[in-house]
């Protein structure tokens, strides 16, 4: 072969090469390195996680065997019910979560499927009953928090005689809590957002009906 034509030969495979490496990206170009990039994969999985736990305290509507509604309970709660074979979905939502092996669609409304006998008596008296009588809200600044961000507080102190009741317990963030110390709500200058009261199955129709009104899978179930 003539040393003209080699020439020729190799300066349209350079050609070729060169038109090829314009077209595939190289392995250090700014898409690839984000998707290879691995504090981006991790604050991409912080972000799900924190997604999946979030609509894992999703509210969720609990029926008796009678459609009647008697409870709210959180999305985990209510899963547990449905794999246990002791509740059925009435309405669900369009959001799913994953395990290793399925996907399951989150409820909104579940059903037991064994009638339960509600007792016509005030609910135990707890650290989350009381968030929820008091709808995650601050008694004396009115602000609402997240749970972890909220204490109970006596209206009367202990060192006065107040007891650990339903009528003496309020939802408190801790700021309020702090600023009001060792004294009455009169002599720390705050007032109470409502009088507490003990947590009752009307209580609870009123917070469900509250829920409802952001979803109205609820609606049928509780606006009759």
């Amino acid at each position: 072969m003539s040393a003209t034509r080699k020439e020729g030969v190799y300066s349209r495979r350079f050609a070729a090469s060169d038109a090829a490496s314009s077209v595939v990206p190289p392995n250090d170009s700014p898409a690839d390195s984000r998707f290879h990039n691995p504090a981006a994969l991790r604050r991409a999985s912080l972000v799900e996680a924190t997604a999946k736990r979030s609509m894992m305290q999703e509210p969720v509507l609990v029926l008796n065997a009678t459609y009647e509604p008697i409870n709210v309970t959180a999305v985990r709660r209510a899963m547990v019910l449905l794999l246990k074979g002791v509740a059925q979905a009435e309405e669900m939502h369009n959001a799913e979560v994953h395990s290793a092996a399925n996907a399951h669609r989150v409820p909104s409304v579940i059903r037991l499927l064994a009638y339960r006998h509600i007792p016509q008596q005030s609910r135990a008296l707890s650290r989350k009953n009381i968030l929820l009588r008091d709808r995650n809200t601050c008694q004396f600044c009115g602000r609402v928090f997240p749970s972890s961000e909220l204490t109970l507080d006596h209206v009367v102190p202990r060192s006065r005689g107040g007891r650990s009741s339903w009528e003496n317990l309020v939802a408190c963030c801790y700021r309020c809590n702090n600023s009001k110390g060792d004294r009455t709500p009169e002599e720390a200058g705050f007032k109470l957002a409502r009088r507490p009261r003990p947590f009752t199955l009307h209580t609870s129709r009123q917070l469900m009906r509250m829920i409802g009104h952001r979803d109205e899978r609820w609606r049928k179930y509780l606006f009759y």
